[in-house]
């Protein structure tokens, strides 16, 4: 198991992307993600660099694994 990879916001969102989400709205420098089945909404800033608690709450909320998150 590796560590977290930051990335930028716009990256995370490619990332979950990937992983089957899809952009439902954008409000301000936030993107909102959702996903059919899952009863979460991502909210991912737009900033240059996520911090790392933030980063693993929606790695959490998507349900995915850290490595899995890395590897998209």
């Amino acid at each position: 198991m590796g560590g977290l990879k930051l990335c930028s916001g716009a990256a995370a969102v490619k990332k979950f992307f990937k992983a089957g989400w899809s952009v439902n709205r954008q409000k301000g420098s936030h993107v909102m993600m959702t996903k059919e089945g899952y009863e979460y909404t991502l909210s991912i800033p737009q900033h240059p660099e996520l911090g790392p608690g933030l980063l693993r709450t929606l790695i959490k909320q998507a349900g995915i694994s850290i490595d899995e998150f890395n590897e998209l």
